[in-house]
């Protein structure tokens, strides 16, 4: 009977958790997963860095916008 215990870090929900909290810094769990097949992984990553990117151009969107609405505000 070989019961296998994997790691904390392994789990769907921490790798969800980190994910929402250090964005694309999450890929090293992604990678060390021993559950994850080499197609998953890539797919993953794929997924992690558009998110990301999006993310990114939504936030530098919103404070170019934040920045503008201070200039009309200064005038």
């Amino acid at each position: 009977m070989d019961v296998r215990k994997d790691k904390w870090y392994f789990g769907i929900s921490t790798l969800v958790v980190s994910f929402l909290c250090v964005g694309p810094l999450v890929l090293p769990l992604v990678w060390i997963n021993p559950n994850f097949s080499k197609k998953l992984k890539i797919t993953l990553s794929v997924i992690i860095l558009a998110v990301s990117y999006f993310l990114g151009v939504i936030f530098f969107r919103s404070l170019s916008a934040i920045n503008n609405y201070y200039k009309l505000l200064s005038n």
